[in-house]
């Protein structure tokens, strides 16, 4: 039998798209993540997604309000408490 495939490795970092909104500094809270994402305000990768814990990949590109935000893991600020 054969191992499964994947194009994003389990090892790979990665951050949650509400955790990278917060992080990033484009919104103040988790509350206000959910609601902007779940309303269809965020877009991944040209598409709007309304997941919010979505995985977040290096390279990956948020859109919200207009501006496109590459997704680099490193230069992240601080996690969430």
């Amino acid at each position: 039998m054969s191992e499964p495939t994947s194009s994003h490795p389990d090892d790979r970092p990665m951050v949650r798209l509400d955790d990278f909104l917060k992080r990033e500094g484009l919104v103040g809270t988790g509350g206000e993540a959910k609601v902007l994402i779940q309303s269809g305000a965020v877009m991944l990768n040209g598409e709007v997604d309304t997941r919010r814990r979505k995985q977040l990949h290096d390279g990956d590109v948020v859109t919200f309000e207009g501006e496109d935000y590459v997704v680099d893991i490193q230069s992240l600020g601080d996690p969430p408490m």
